[in-house]
């Protein structure tokens, strides 16, 4: 699949504002009031929908929030901390 691009150019203004073309924020889909991700590498900004980011990364974690549940599970099931319940 071949995705579009577009290129802009912008202007910084004197208080380090860009403004977002209006047909690129009605192609992204951005609105007022939207938080935008901005991640930099090298000389490279990459700006995106922070609420694609986080849908993206909701289920990034599970498998480590389960192997976490596990592990404290055989913590909690030891009887050999029971002693401290009688102290």
């Amino acid at each position: 699949m071949v995705q579009k691009f577009t290129i802009k150019t912008v202007r910084v203004s004197e208080k380090g504002q860009i403004a977002i073309p209006s047909d690129i924020r009605r192609e992204m889909r951005i609105k007022k009031g939207d938080d935008l991700l901005l991640v930099t590498r090298g000389d490279k900004i990459l700006l995106k929908k922070a609420s694609k980011v986080s849908a993206r990364f909701a289920g990034e974690f599970n498998f480590m929030l389960k192997h976490a549940e596990r592990v404290a599970e055989k913590l909690w099931e030891n009887k050999e901390d029971e002693v401290w319940d009688t102290l």
